[in-house]
């Protein structure tokens, strides 16, 4: 049984905002320029990005709704009613609710009924770990369709109020994300038929190194101590030590090129990957910074993939998490040469505990 990908669809909210408005929007800290954003900006190399909050800190759209609007661009743009979807698979790293699950709130949100529902929590790797799971049911037999939604808001921790709120200077690590995560949704169609132009998945496959390394990025666990937020005697207190600032530990950052391309030579061992065949690379790198370095170590084993056969849309889109490669593969089909029979070579590295997906596309024809 294959399973194809037929539609794709995505959803950014408001304008893009350019490097210079940036601050505008999430606010000065304690009333001073950042001293890390220039820096970190040059960096990342994105130019733009999208915001669901405005320069008053107003949330304009929930990420629930994010991931709705991105369904339905996704359905509007199939052979498939809404009515005969069998199998909804969601994921973020944050709901705008604890409970219940993201899941229950995006099916609420696009009027769908009866379906089977899953959801998927984690940061980057979280929307591939919901693809495979649709995935996989479809190659069981289980279903006919499914609609997987990855979204993400992460504007809503990057407040200068979240900032002001803790006790200590903000260091590096706490501030670093605020340069470089923006919102938005992104949602594929699953089907076991092909549809016009559309893509195979050939496989999907995930080596996760939870065990092996330490926590990278994070929301929730306090700097000094590592307790968790929910650990402290008031939520206030939580927030002052810095608990639920988001995270990224830079020190242990290299590892996840190191783990990436190790991931993939493990893949070509296995015969899964033959490189001289990828046609289209679609890599979900966070930051320009790691793009010279992928390269390098690819080339260093042998395995290097012509730089011109890499599509992003880091620079201009952002980094939006895990819906990052969902609006990338919506993007690529909508605006890039392929052809039936090209082969396409999908990597979502995540830097939480490090864990890395990998997928594999052949463009198809009806």
């Amino acid at each position: 049984m294959s399973v194809y990908i037929t539609s794709t669809g995505h959803y950014l909210p408001g304008e893009p905002v350019d490097n210079e408005r940036i601050e505008a929007v999430l606010g000065l800290v304690h009333g001073k320029p950042s001293r890390l954003k220039r820096r970190i900006l040059q960096s990342n190399g994105i130019r733009q990005r999208h915001y669901a909050i405005d320069a008053e800190h107003n949330t304009l759209i929930s990420n629930g709704e994010m991931a709705a609007r991105a369904g339905r661009a996704c359905l509007d743009d199939s052979y498939l009613d809404k009515s005969r979807l069998e199998m909804l698979s969601v994921a973020t790293s944050q709901g705008d609710l604890v409970l219940p699950g993201f899941g229950s709130m995006v099916q609420a949100e696009l009027g769908v009924a009866d379906v089977e529902l899953h959801s998927s929590h984690g940061i980057c790797s979280s929307s591939m770990m919901a693809l495979k799971a649709a995935y996989t049911g479809l190659k069981a037999g289980e279903h006919d369709n499914a609609l997987v939604i990855a979204s993400e808001l992460a504007s809503r921790l990057f407040k200068a109020s979240r900032y002001e709120a803790v006790a200590q200077e903000v260091d590096f690590n706490a501030e670093f994300l605020r340069w470089m995560l923006s919102d938005g949704a992104g949602a594929l169609l699953l089907e076991n038929e092909p549809r016009r132009r559309c893509f195979r998945i050939d496989w999907i496959r995930g080596f996760s190194h939870a065990d092996s390394y330490p926590v990278c990025m994070s929301v929730g666990r306090a700097e000094s101590d590592g307790r968790s937020w929910q650990d402290f005697a008031t939520y206030a207190e939580a927030e002052a030590a810095g608990a639920l600032l988001i995270r990224q530990d830079v020190r242990l950052l290299d590892n996840i090129v190191k783990l990436g391309v190790d991931g993939l030579l493990r893949l070509i061992d296995e015969g899964r990957v033959e490189v001289g065949r990828i046609d289209h690379v679609l890599c979900h790198y966070s930051s320009h910074y790691f793009r010279g370095k992928i390269f390098d170590m690819l080339t260093q084993a042998g395995a290097a993939i012509p730089e011109e056969k890499w599509y992003t849309n880091l620079y201009t889109r952002g980094n939006t998490g895990c819906a990052s490669m969902f609006i990338m593969l919506d993007e690529f089909r909508r605006t890039q040469s392929h052809r039936a029979g090209d082969t396409i070579l999908c990597m979502v590295p995540e830097s939480g505990r490090f864990n890395n997906v990998y997928m594999q596309l052949t463009v198809v024809e009806e």
